[in-house]
């Protein structure tokens, strides 16, 4: 058997496998700064609650304010971890800037229907239950 192929170890060079003995798929931790600390979420990190229980806003009516000064009041279906909601019997409310006839902050709505919302967008979820709208002092 001296024709046979030298062992693959002997073929690679320095590192004896792949990866070179840094990082790649060393088994000691790989990448750089050696062993990797546990992954958030993982057994040695309690998990994190959440800041706002939307499951209690389910089946009610909620008012969603958006990025770009869209609002929206609409009955809550379903959420997600990144705040996209469905929200059904939905109506936009749209404030008039003066420039299409009306007198400036005139209040218009248009029905909508059933919409997903991207939770990027989200900047202010309310329920419309157990709150009231008072004048603006600003004014």
């Amino acid at each position: 058997m001296a024709d046979s192929a030298p062992p693959q170890e002997a073929k690679r060079g320095r590192g004896g496998h792949r990866g070179g003995g840094r990082g790649g798929a060393n088994k000691a931790g790989g990448g750089r700064g050696g062993k990797q600390a546990a992954f958030p979420g993982g057994p040695s990190t309690p998990k994190k609650e959440a800041i706002l229980d939307m499951a209690k806003y389910m089946e009610k009516r909620v008012q969603v304010k958006f990025a770009g000064g869209r609002e929206v009041t609409g009955i809550l279906k379903g959420f997600d971890p990144l705040l996209n909601l469905v929200l059904d019997e939905t109506e936009e409310q749209m404030y008039s800037n003066g420039q299409d006839g009306q007198a400036p902050g005139t209040l218009s709505t248009r029905q909508l229907g059933l919409i997903v919302t991207r939770g990027t967008s989200v900047i202010l979820i309310a329920p419309v239950d157990g709150t009231e709208e008072i004048a603006n002092p600003f004014i």
